[in-house]
């Protein structure tokens, strides 16, 4: 088998959404899905479930039912939750491909339920944004079950590699990836936010390539800050996990702890702009977006003193 006949996604968020996307154009005979947001015809899971002819299960034991790969793409929190959730519906010999951005604790005790229940757990560390690649983002994979996955997924066209053959590396090289790339994220809205406030931001960014060359430090401002306008929330559950892998590390998690803060002060604020102000092509037309949110809650704030 390298072409799944029936394939489960448990959770549809974005990476969901996209991996459906491009499983249907795969061919993939079957494509059944469980969000919690299902509830809600109207929310952006449910439309896109039926704009996609994806088949939204009320349940993820239904969704799980049958198939012969089971894709989990929920948000880091949710991670084991999502796991025991297969078990009892997941059918024997089927892949669990966990593609969660969790740290390697959480991972192996992810693995400890499934492969118990007689599934076959792949811990997948997703190495850079989905969007694009889709399906073909690159992973690490790690697990008993890596190779023999590898193997029976080959015409789905992953690029997917076999990391370790024990669960927790892939993630922990994931993980600490993420110190630096959510970290930056964090660092660079809190730089030019504040470099706006004093009416330096374009001498700050301009700076910056004397020390880290980049062919266009605005574009990459604009998108690492939008990622977090539009995903601060689930990129703080992910440094919640990076935190808790530099704690099993014998580190303070310091740097992680408050990168998270800041994600989630993104996303905040992110729900205050306009529709479209988060996708802002220009840099400084999106700090200032963010700024007049800032300055309204200030507002709020001392109205309600």
């Amino acid at each position: 088998m390298t072409m799944p006949a029936h394939i489960g996604l448990i959770g549809f968020g974005e990476v969901g959404r996209i991996f459906a996307r491009d499983l249907k154009a795969l061919g993939v005979g079957r494509i059944t899905a469980f969000d919690l947001l299902f509830a809600d015809p109207a929310s952006l899971p449910g439309r896109s479930a039926v704009e996609g002819r994806i088949e939204a299960c009320p349940s993820a034991a239904e969704a799980v039912a049958g198939a012969d790969l089971v894709i989990s793409a929920v948000t880091a929190a949710q991670t084991l939750t999502a796991a025991g959730s297969t078990l009892g519906a997941l059918k024997p010999g089927a892949f669990l491909l966990d593609v969660n951005s969790a740290s390697p604790r959480v991972k192996r005790s992810a693995s400890d339920q499934v492969n118990g229940a007689g599934g076959r757990y792949v811990e997948a560390a997703v190495m850079s944004s989905v969007p694009p690649k889709g399906l073909k983002t690159p992973m690490l994979l790690g697990g008993v079950h890596a190779e023999a996955f590898v193997e029976a997924t080959r015409d789905l066209g992953l690029d997917a590699k076999v990391f370790s053959e024990e669960v927790g590396p892939a993630s922990a090289t994931k993980m600490c990836r993420s110190v630096m790339i959510k970290g930056v994220e964090a660092l660079l809205a809190e730089c030019l936010l504040s470099a706006c406030h004093y009416g330096v931001e374009k001498t700050v960014l301009g700076s910056l390539g004397d020390l880290l060359p980049n062919p266009d430090w605005e574009k990459h401002a604009r998108y690492m800050i939008s990622r977090s306008l539009l995903h601060g929330k689930r990129r703080a559950e992910e440094m919640r996990e990076v935190a808790r892998t530099v704690e099993d590390a014998g580190l303070d998690p310091w740097m992680s702890s408050a990168a998270a803060r800041r994600q989630d002060w993104a996303w905040l604020r992110a729900q205050e702009l306009a529709p479209g102000e988060v996708e802002e092509p220009d840099l400084y037309r999106l700090l200032d977006a963010v700024r007049r949110a800032m300055a309204a809650e200030d507002g709020i704030g001392a109205a309600a003193e």
